[in-house]
């Protein structure tokens, strides 16, 4: 996705309406005239205006073509919101990338942002940094922060395993919502 902003705030409200309690991108009626020729201007409204703008990428992310260029449509509907691009990562606050209300979304950092994931689909264990390790036959605890990857201790014990890295999470600022979340 396109990181650069050749599209100003003024020209996204010209194209879309975003609804804050729904999270939805909805076409506006576009004028005709800026089509090429006027036909295409008539097709592309009666298919498109007033409809759900975007499409779901295989991650659940939506995306929407904005003069040939791919968007995410959490950074337009941040914009169209608070009238100016993200400087920053926005991060989905539940978890769920598809959900755009904007109460669910926060401009943060990559590291915050990293913060907040989910856990992999590959999590055997049910939490996101404690996993079996084969070689000491023990629970390994880890944490990565700031793109580090941190051990924090071999526990024989599962659930002393999952204390260790909730206190790491504390420590470490982990978004509330990844602390002590169910990952199963």
């Amino acid at each position: 996705m396109s990181k650069s902003n050749p599209i100003s705030v003024d020209e996204l409200r010209q194209l879309l309406r975003y609804d804050p309690d729904t999270g939805d991108l909805f076409w506006l009626t576009r004028d005709v005239s800026s089509f090429k020729a006027i036909s295409r201007g008539r097709t592309w409204n009666s298919r498109n205006a007033g409809k759900k703008a975007g499409t779901l990428d295989p991650s659940g992310y939506r995306k929407i073509m904005l003069k040939g260029t791919p968007r995410w449509a959490h950074r337009v509907a941040w914009a169209l919101f608070y009238g100016a691009w993200p400087e920053k990562h926005i991060d989905h606050v539940n978890g769920n990338c598809s959900d755009n209300r904007i109460a669910n979304l926060r401009c943060v950092s990559h590291s915050d942002n990293m913060k907040n994931v989910k856990k992999p689909v590959t999590n055997k264990s049910g939490v996101v940094g404690v996993f079996w390790c084969q070689k000491s036959e023990k629970w390994k605890a880890a944490i990565q922060v700031d793109g580090v990857s941190m051990h924090i201790g071999l526990y024989s014990c599962f659930n002393d395993a999952v204390a260790a890295r909730r206190k790491a999470e504390r420590q470490y600022g982990f978004h509330a919502n990844q602390i002590g979340r169910a990952h199963v």
